[in-house]
């Protein structure tokens, strides 16, 4: 599980090695710095009051993304940029030409990135999400296009996120079972619901037209919408995953509204104006959706000093056993047999 690290003293020490290699980016000494958030990563807004530049800086989490895979990212988000697949973040090289800094957090090396900043706020709730969510839809099938037609270069590598990096062996984001609040009644639901979409997920397969690139992490705070233009940032997830996971992923924290269904009709209304949708991945929807909120569960419970998971707590664990009851009752019922022999293996 991973141990929580973003305590003021850390915070500071990023942000003093971060003021220190500003020059390498032609900003001042003098430049202000802030911090933004604190999720996976901490990202901090700088800008020089004598050029009146601005950049936004993401500072990585220790342990998390080797260089490789940070260099793997920034190359798929160029690529996407330069085809116009979708509006996004452009990477800021150094003065020297690289994208990736190695910042001194007293004697420990941290990497770091710079961004150029896009205009736009986050979608909110009182806005016509559903407008939002069918251009969503179109844009994640054109990344997804873009993914299987696209030449990787030499050495790319990212996370894979299948349900042993999620759920299973591996669990990249800690235990759910961990989990603020959660009794023994709402563990008993939950392994029961864990062992459901193992077999969901193994039947429905990892082949190439179902597994691919994706974004994984289009929730709400990675949107951001100005005039009619809709952009999509933070690929600091993207990785091999289902390409059904990126709707499941973009209503993350919001999977329990009754709003929902209309944001999944809209987006694969969307999805289907630039690429086909069969029905059969549709009807998977609600299955992602599911793993997708057991996951945020585990990440709650291993980021504890991120405001997210303080702002959540126990109340959306209490909510996952809510909707993991609801998701049992549609389909354990339909395969009782098989889960029965995994859970019980």
């Amino acid at each position: 599980m991973t141990q929580p690290i973003y305590d003021a003293a850390f915070l500071s020490r990023i942000e003093n090695a971060l003021r220190a290699a500003l020059p390498r980016w032609g900003l001042s000494d003098a430049s202000e710095v802030r911090l933004l958030t604190i999720s996976e990563n901490a990202t901090f807004r700088a800008e020089d009051p004598a050029s009146g530049r601005a950049l936004v800086f993401r500072v990585h989490r220790p342990g998390y993304h080797s260089r490789a895979e940070i260099e793997s990212e920034l190359a798929w988000l160029t690529a996407l940029g330069r085809a116009g697949v979708v509006a996004t973040l452009t990477p800021v090289p150094q003065v020297d030409g690289g994208l990736i800094a190695d910042l001194d957090e007293d004697g420990t090396r941290r990497h770091a990135v710079a961004f150029e900043l896009l205009p736009g706020r986050e979608p909110a709730e009182g806005d016509d999400l559903a407008r939002w969510y069918r251009e969503l839809g179109a844009i994640n099938a054109r990344l997804h296009l873009h993914a299987r037609a696209w030449q990787r270069p030499e050495g790319f590598t990212r996370k894979r996120w299948d349900y042993d990096a999620m759920l299973g062996k591996v669990k990249l984001w800690g235990d759910w079972r961990a989990a603020p609040g959660l009794t023994p009644e709402g563990r008993a639901v939950l392994e029961r619901t864990d062992a459901v979409l193992r077999d969901l997920l193994d039947d429905y397969g990892t082949d190439d037209a179902r597994f691919g690139l994706v974004h994984a992490d289009m929730r709400l705070a990675n949107l951001l919408v100005e005039g009619d233009t809709l952009s999509v940032i933070d690929f600091d997830d993207c990785g091999f995953s289902w390409y059904l996971y990126d709707f499941a992923s973009a209503v993350s924290f919001s999977e329990h509204e009754p709003y929902i269904p209309t944001l999944q009709a809209a987006w694969i209304e969307g999805y289907r104006t630039v690429a086909p949708l069969a029905e059969e991945d549709c009807a998977l929807l609600p299955v992602f959706i599911m793993l997708r909120r057991l996951l945020l569960t585990a990440w709650i419970a291993s980021h504890a000093e991120t405001p997210t998971a303080q702002a959540l707590g126990e109340g959306y664990t209490h909510g996952t056993v809510d909707l993991a009851r609801a998701f049992l009752a549609t389909y354990d019922a339909q395969q009782p047999r098989a889960v029965a022999g995994r859970a019980a293996s």
